[in-house]
């Protein structure tokens, strides 16, 4: 199986990742990766940059190194409603919304206020991928997600940075496993991505790979394999 993109990456404007934009890029172009999406923390993650580094994506190129490049951010789901932490004109400026619970910005509550959390992320606009929906510190009705997932066409995410297994969240492998299971019986199609903080992880798939063999998960259902396979999840990307 060949993979094409990572949609799930970070540089140093995260603050607490270690290369430049040139430096993961330029590990991808030296992988043959087509396309890479550049997804720095959004402002509520302690250390990470303001709106401004979102605002000005227009300075950005959108090629490098043979590589195509999305400019996205990892948005902070920040209360049980499902609010993100990016607003107005620096939202509008991602072409890929990836949104994710983090312990430093959300308060898990019960499996059901989860959900819903996750549930009214979705129906905004810019958010594609639910960030590593496997750690088990918020637990989730799994099958009930990957049904919303469906509705409101969005895409979950196997994350490869999960399953490390000196990683600090629980029970992602069970986890990824029953999502897997879930998506294979209602259709719904999945991405992988590295969760990069470093260059040498950029397209590090080989944890999740290990979980799409065990589950024989269809190849057809996961959208790194071709790039027009995501622009049915990105409509308003600048590709």
């Amino acid at each position: 199986m060949k993979f094409v993109m990572d949609t799930h990456t970070h540089t140093i404007a995260s603050g607490h990742a270690y290369n430049t934009i040139n430096e993961m890029v330029r590990r991808g172009a030296d992988l043959g990766l087509e396309l890479m999406a550049i997804t720095d923390h959004a402002p509520k993650m302690p250390g990470s940059c303001t709106h401004m580094n979102f605002l000005n994506f227009r300075a950005l190129r959108r090629e490098k190194y043979g590589v195509k490049l999305l400019f996205g951010a990892e948005l902070n789901i920040i209360d049980k409603n499902g609010t993100i932490d990016l607003t107005g004109e620096a939202l509008d400026a991602i072409d890929i919304g990836i949104a994710s619970m983090h312990t430093p910005c959300y308060k898990s509550g019960t499996a059901e206020e989860n959900l819903q959390a996750y549930i009214g992320a979705m129906k905004q606009s810019h958010v594609n991928i639910i960030g590593h929906p496997d750690d088990g510190r918020f637990p989730v009705d799994i099958e009930k997600l990957v049904l919303a997932a469906k509705e409101y066409n969005v895409l979950l995410e196997l994350n490869n940075s999960s399953l490390n297994p000196d990683g600090f969240r629980k029970d992602t492998e069970k986890n990824d496993i029953e999502m897997l299971e879930y998506c294979k019986k209602y259709n719904q199609c999945i991405v992988i991505g590295s969760d990069a903080h470093v260059e040498e992880d950029v397209a590090n798939f080989d944890r999740a790979v290990k979980v799409i063999e065990k589950t024989d998960f269809p190849e057809e259902l996961i959208v790194n394999t071709s790039v027009e396979k995501l622009l049915d999840y990105i409509p308003y990307a600048k590709i």
